[in-house]
């Protein structure tokens, strides 16, 4: 008969205590329901300076800075955590030139401090979310996948790329595992519309042309119509936040599996290898809410590569992952369905 107190791994229970660190920001507080939809008990660590309390859907939440170190070895120890997921960065990339120190000690100083906590609190499982913005402006090859080389062009992706390299090298020094997840366009919000996305101030798209469908804003601009796209305008890869919140609880899976296959640092993208442009957004917007959109043309961003679009293929194979919500009109019907919801 097998004994589950024994000290050998094989028979011992999986912990499911997971600290969830800037839980109650937009993809961390869709992760958390998706946590504790799947068995999972989700420990909330946030500062709140972008995260919102009305988005906490867990029973445990401390308030604390991700550069505390002591703070996260005591909570880890508080609550037997036995891996982490992390959320917290300033994600801005505009903001991001301006004040690169800013990024530089929020998103890799504070990053040290969570790695220290936890060998010091012995948790050796870690999905880090990452960003495609790590892959920076590739030659127009197709579909961005986990080989190509990491180019970012700003603070922003830096830090991110930055972070993963550390990872990486942690894990070869130690007994750390850790999944970064590359996600593309993170876009749309719960179904039942818990949580969505509420950045201040807001600079994604879809919610963008939401507030001028709702009232809140008289126009969009496009920026850039000569790109070599078939309607002149980017394209990017959307993916539904529930999409992207199944991934998180995959990847922590997958590293707590007995029979893991897997290195110590591993990235996958999440994405679901079609795009659109920003003009099909736009079309897409108009239909769901049946409403006016107005829009003008501006002049192109610098830096803005004409097609961002992910290879899932390594999230399937990995992961047995794939995006099941992340239609564009079922990204925008959720999004419109809580902006609705906070408007009434």
């Amino acid at each position: 008969m097998k004994r589950t107190d024994r000290l050998d791994n094989k028979y011992m229970p999986i912990n499911k205590n997971v600290l969830v660190v800037g839980g109650a920001g937009y993809i961390g507080s869709h992760t958390v329901l998706a946590l504790q939809e799947t068995g999972f008990n989700p420990i909330i660590y946030d500062n709140f300076s972008s995260g919102h309390r009305d988005a906490v859907f867990s029973d445990h939440v401390v308030e604390g800075e991700l550069s505390h170190s002591i703070h996260l070895r005591d909570t880890m120890r508080k609550y037997d955590v036995g891996s982490v997921i992390h959320f917290a960065a300033l994600i801005e990339a505009g903001q991001s030139v301006v004040e690169p120190l800013l990024f530089y000690r929020n998103n890799l100083a504070s990053t040290v401090s969570l790695l220290e906590a936890m060998q010091e609190a012995d948790v050796t499982r870690l999905v880090f979310s990452s960003t495609a913005a790590v892959y920076g402006n590739q030659p127009e090859i197709g579909l961005l996948h986990e080989g190509l080389p990491i180019q970012p062009t700003n603070p922003y992706g830096q830090t991110k790329a930055a972070v993963e390299a550390m990872l990486r090298d942690t894990a070869a020094a130690s007994n750390l595992k850790a999944i970064a997840l590359r996600y593309f366009n993170a876009s749309g919000a719960d179904a039942r519309a818990r949580a969505g996305e509420r950045h201040d101030p807001e600079t994604h798209l879809i919610p963008l042309i939401l507030q001028v469908a709702a009232g809140q804003r008289d126009q969009i601009t496009v920026f850039g119509n000569d790109y070599q796209t078939k309607d002149g305008s980017c394209i990017r890869d959307y993916v539904h936040v529930t999409d992207l919140a199944r991934g998180h609880v995959a990847a922590l899976e997958k590293l707590l599996a007995r029979d893991a296959k897997i290195g110590g640092f591993t990235p996958i993208n999440l994405g679901t290898g079609r795009g659109y442009s920003v003009r099909e957004v736009i079309e897409t917007a108009k239909r769901v809410t049946n409403r006016h959109i107005s829009v003008v043309d501006g002049q192109r961003r610098l830096g803005d590569p004409s097609m961002l679009v992910s290879d899932p293929s390594r999230a399937h194979i990995e992961l047995n992952w794939r995006a099941e919500h992340s239609s564009l009109e079922n990204i925008i019907t959720d999004a419109w369905n809580f902006m609705q919801r906070g408007l009434s």
